[in-house]
C-alpha cells in the first residue's frame, strides 16, 4: 500500500456515496487526502462536510484552488465534466488522474482475502451483511460500501460507509453499470442477480460471467435464472436460494415468518443437513435472499454457516434501505428508502404491501436521463405493486446543473402510472409534495420517501414525520 500513501490525493466530489468511503479508507491507511464538492459549495448537507473536516480532510471550493502540486493524484468519476476547474488545473500541472473504480480496484486487489459483491440489486445490503459477519467473527475486515452501515455508525461516526480493518480481508460491492467490475480480482465472487439496468443483457452476461470465472470460489443465487445460467463458469461455488432445491444453502419449507420490521427463517445447509434459526431485523423476502447471499459468500471465505447466521441476528441494516424514520402520534410511519430503479422500488413496495395499511409513495427521480431510460418500467412497478387506494407522488427530477435535456420529466411517469391502472400525482416542488402527503395521511398509513443521489431526502423524510399529527 506504500505507493498509495506516499503522495497526496484530491477527490473531486468527495461527499459522493462512492467517493466518501474511498477517501475514508485512504485516510485510514495514512494517506493525505483533500477534496471539493459541488454540494458543499451549494450549502447542501453542511453537517457531512463539517464532519469530514473534523476527521482531518482539507476541503476546498470547487474552483481549482485545491490542486496545487503535480504530485497530487486527482480522483474523479467518469461523469465529471472536463470543464470542472479541478480537472482543468490538474491537466495544466500534469497531475495523474484515477477514476473511483480504478482506485477501489487497486485497494481491493492488494488485500490478501477479497470478497466482491456483484449483481444488479442488493449489493450495498449484502456488502453490509458480509462485512458485519466478518467483523463479528473476528476477521477485522476493511469494508467499502455505497451506503452508511448502521452497525458501524455512531455519534462520532455518522457516515460509516467504510471501515478500515487490519485483518487482511476486504469486502466491497463492485459495479457493473460502468463496466468497472472487470477490474476486480476476488477470491470470493458473490453474484446476487442479473437484470436490465444500465447495459444490455448480452453485455451483463459477459461481465458477470467473467467476474465468476476470475474468482477462486463463487457464491451464486440459483433463484435468479440469469445467475444460475452463469454458474458453470465458476471454478468452485457455494450456491444459495430460497426456492431452488438444488442450492447448497437454502430455507426450510414453511419456516419463513414475516413481520413489518423483520423476517425469520430456518437456514438449511444441504451439504451436512444442519439447520440454523435466522432472525433478521430488516424486513422483506429480498432481505432474506440478501442474507443467504452474505452467508454463502462468507462461508466460501471460510466462516462456518452457524457463525454467519448468528452474526446476522445483530445486523440492523443500512441508512436509506427501508430505513424506518419513525411513527407519528397518530400512527403514520415514515420510511426512507434508496429505491430508484424498477427492481429496487418493487422490492420496497412488495415489503410494504405484505402488511396492512395504505401506502403513500413519494418518488424523486435521480435525473432526467435515468427517467427517460427506465421511466416506463418504473411506472409499471408503482402501478403493479400498489393498490388503487394507495398513491404515488412524484416531484421534478433532482438537478445539480449541467447540460442534460430537461424537456420530459415526472409528469410522463404519472401519466403512465394512470394508464397502467395506478394512482399518481405530479407536484413539481418537493416541499409541496411533503405538504400533500401530510394532508393525505391517515392513521395506519405508511409514507415511503424514495430516490437516490440526494442526501437531503433523509432530512425531507424527517421533516415530514415531524409535521405529522
Amino acid at each position: 500500500m506504500d505507493e498509495l500513501t506516499s503522495h497526496p490525493w484530491f477527490f473531486c466530489g468527495i461527499g459522493g456515496s462512492g467517493m466518501l468511503p474511498l477517501a475514508l479508507i485512504l485516510k485510514g491507511l495514512g494517506a493525505e487526502v483533500a477534496g471539493s464538492d459541488r454540494s458543499r459549495d451549494q450549502g447542501r448537507t453542511p453537517e457531512k462536510f463539517a464532519w469530514l473536516e473534523a476527521q482531518g480532510f482539507t476541503l476546498f471550493p470547487q474552483d481549482g484552488s485545491g490542486i496545487a502540486s503535480a504530485s497530487q493524484v486527482l480522483v474523479a468519476s467518469a461523469a465529471v465534466e472536463d470543464t470542472v476547474p479541478e480537472l482543468v488545473r490538474a491537466r495544466e500541472l500534469g497531475c495523474a488522474r484515477m477514476s473511483r473504480a480504478e482506485l477501489l480496484a487497486r485497494l481491493f486487489n492488494a488485500a490478501p482475502a477479497r470478497i466482491a459483491i456483484g449483481g444488479t440489486s442488493g449489493k450495498s445490503t449484502v456488502t453490509g451483511m458480509a462485512g458485519w459477519i466478518m467483523h463479528e467473527t473476528g476477521r477485522d475486515p476493511t469494508i467499502m460500501n455505497g451506503a452508511v452501515m448502521k452497525n458501524f455508525a455512531g455519534p462520532g461516526v455518522p457516515f460509516a460507509s467504510a471501515r478500515v480493518g487490519a485483518g487482511g480481508c476486504f469486502v466491497s460491492e463492485v459495479d457493473e453499470s460502468d463496466g468497472s467490475i472487470a477490474l476486480y480480482n476476488p477470491t470470493v465472487a458473490v453474484l446476487l442477480n442479473v437484470s436490465l439496468d444500465h447495459k444490455s443483457m448480452e453485455e451483463l452476461r459477459g461481465l458477470f460471467g467473467d467476474f465468476l470465472a476470475r474468482a477462486d470460489v463463487a457464491a451464486i443465487n440459483l433463484d435468479d435464472a440469469e445467475s444460475a445460467a452463469l454458474a458453470h463458469l465458476a471454478r468452485a461455488s457455494v450456491t444459495y436460494a430460497i426456492k431452488a432445491t438444488a442450492a447448497m444453502i437454502g430455507v426450510a419449507p414453511g419456516s419463513i415468518v414475516d413481520s413489518p420490521t423483520g423476517i425469520a427463517a430456518s437456514v438449511i445447509d444441504q451439504r451436512d443437513g444442519s439447520t440454523n434459526a435466522l432472525v433478521l431485523k430488516v424486513p422483506g423476502r429480498h432481505n432474506l435472499a440478501n442474507a443467504l447471499a452474505a452467508i454463502a459468500g462468507c462461508n466460501a471465505a471460510g466462516v462456518p454457516v452457524a457463525q454467519c447466521v448468528a452474526a446476522l441476528g445483530n445486523f440492523v441494516g443500512l441508512a436509506r434501505r427501508f430505513d424506518i424514520i419513525g411513527t407519528s402520534p397518530s400512527g403514520v410511519t415514515v420510511i426512507d428508502d434508496f429505491g430508484h430503479n424498477p427492481e429496487k422500488c418493487a422490492a420496497t413496495l412488495k415489503t410494504l404491501k405484505a402488511h396492512p395499511g395504505r401506502v403513500i409513495a413519494f418518488f424523486q427521480p435521480h435525473g432526467y436521463g435515468p427517467l427517460r431510460q427506465m421511466g416506463a418500467e418504473l411506472a409499471e412497478s408503482f402501478a403493479r405493486e400498489l393498490d388503487p387506494d394507495d398513491v404515488t407522488i412524484l416531484c421534478d427530477p433532482v438537478y445539480f446543473g449541467g447540460t442534460v435535456d430537461r424537456s420530459e420529466g415526472s409528469e410522463r411517469i404519472v401519466r403512465l402510472i394512470g394508464e397502467a391502472g395506478g394512482t399518481g400525482e405530479y407536484i413539481p416542488a418537493r416541499e409541496d409534495c411533503g405538504e400533500r402527503m401530510i394532508s393525505l395521511a391517515r392513521p395506519g398509513d405508511r409514507i415511503v420517501v424514495m430516490g437516490a443521489r440526494d442526501d437531503t431526502l433523509t432530512t425531507f423524510a424527517r421533516g415530514v414525520l415531524e409535521q405529522l399529527p
